[in-house]
């Protein structure tokens, strides 16, 4: 394990887990990188400048019924009350275009309490019309945030319906150029939206995506979601890996406290090594799935499989290394019990990605009408949950479905499922149980 106090911020730190040994064959390498910061700013204390930009959809849906509209003013409002003094932000009304609510004029507002009261002053003109275009909110949000000389940049969308005034594509565009520039949490209020569109948000963006079903519950979410915010100190946050010659990344997985796949979001990093974005971090502890195929070698033999470190690196900045590092090995034996025992953690985070794609799969096929195949892959969820203790998505599972035995994931199909209930399921499939070290 290696730490490193960022002057002003946390302590990073980096454990890794994995068995080591190898058959004389072997040539895949699993370990469980965990990353945690601690230590940082206290409330009272010093922290990271940050802005925020608000999303609020103000589509004609939000109007029906017209306490949707009404609970979002609320909850945007209890949002900026929970803004640090000297926080930058502003307000974007979303519908089939995006508009500035406050402060207006392309900039942002800087925090105190005559700011927050003219904000809030600003809420109550917003009215429910319109179509749902995500992508302008979020150039919008991106123009905002980039005119602000602050190192956390976040945003909070909300939307209460489909994204029916642009395209899949041009929704992906935005999307591809916001990545790495800003972070977002997403969320989708009462059961109109489509859970693949807000997800795809929260992921691309390093966010979080849930469903606040009842929108009475909007203004204790998005308090949360703030309080959250307000905690992050260190910006634009990056796994690098190097690998030395002949080895090969197979994958590279967040696994806790969601699933997130990362591979494909590598950035070069210099000989051997590639960035993996994490976003932004405060006072917290996440977990990584490391796959590395190394080149085969004899017994007795072991090898530096890989080298995990964290660097904080803006695209427009020289990356600064944050000094936490671990180190990935593999050694090989003719021992089979050494070589053939499954470290706990990885173990349990394979079944834990697996648990995901189960759900996700089986939720597809309910949909698609194929009623064995959607039976088979959430039975199989029901037993990984069980299996891996995490209870909340058990709880969540067995709104959709009828347990008979969990051990073997034999289960019966649910005839009528409350919409909510499968949304819910869907959209939080991907939270994951840590496992206990």
């Amino acid at each position: 394990m290696a730490n490193f106090a960022k002057p002003g911020g946390p302590r990073f730190s980096v454990d890794v887990y994995q068995n080591e040994y190898l058959p004389e064959s072997g040539r895949e390498v699993n370990a469980i990188v965990t990353v945690t910061a601690s230590g940082g700013a206290t409330p009272a204390g010093p922290s990271a400048p940050a802005a925020v930009v608000l999303m609020v959809d103000c589509s004609g849906s939000m109007d029906y019924p017209p306490t949707k509209l009404r609970n979002a003013r609320d909850a945007t409002a209890a949002a900026i009350d929970t803004l640090r003094d000297g926080t930058h932000f502003g307000i974007v009304d979303g519908t089939h275009v995006a508009r500035e609510v406050y402060p207006g004029g392309g900039r942002l507002a800087v925090a105190d309490p005559t700011t927050r009261a003219q904000a809030k002053q600003a809420l109550r003109r917003l009215r429910a019309g319109g179509g749902t275009a995500i992508g302008t909110w979020l150039r919008l949000a991106d123009r905002l945030l980039a005119g602000a000389d602050v190192s956390i940049r976040h945003g909070i969308l909300l939307t209460d319906g489909r994204n029916e005034h642009e395209s899949a594509a041009e929704l992906k565009d935005t999307l591809d150029a916001c990545a790495g520039r800003f972070t977002c949490d997403a969320r989708g209020v009462g059961t109109d939206w489509e859970v693949k569109e807000v997800t795809g948000v929260a992921s691309a963006l390093l966010g979080t995506a849930d469903i606040v079903a009842d929108p009475a519950r909007l203004t204790e979410d998005f308090t949360r979601i703030m309080e959250s915010t307000m905690g992050k100190e260190v910006a634009d946050v990056a796994l690098r890996v190097w690998t030395p010659v002949g080895t090969r990344i197979k994958f590279v997985k967040q696994v806790a406290p969601t699933v997130e796949e990362l591979t494909d979001r590598r950035t070069e990093a210099g000989p051997r090594a590639g960035d993996y974005p994490t976003g932004s971090w405060g006072d917290e502890s996440r977990d990584y799935h490391l796959c590395v195929e190394v080149p085969a070698a004899g017994l007795g033999q072991e090898m530096l499989a890989a080298r995990v470190s964290l660097v904080a690196a803006r695209p427009d900045k020289e990356a600064q290394n944050l000094g936490a590092q671990g180190l990935v090995r593999a050694v090989w034996t003719d021992d089979m019990a050494a070589s053939t025992s499954l470290n706990s953690q990885v173990a349990h985070y394979t079944g834990q990605a697996e648990l995901a794609q189960a759900i996700r799969e089986g939720l597809d096929l309910r949909k698609a009408g194929d009623m064995d195949g959607a039976t088979a892959k959430l039975g199989r969820a029901v037993q990984l949950a069980g299996v891996s203790g995490n209870a909340d998505t058990a709880k969540l599972l067995a709104k959709v479905v009828d347990v008979v035995d969990a051990p073997t994931g034999t289960v019966r199909l649910k005839a009528k499922v409350a919409e909510a209930d499968e949304m819910t399921l869907e959209t939080r499939s991907t939270k994951t149980v840590r496992v206990k070290k």
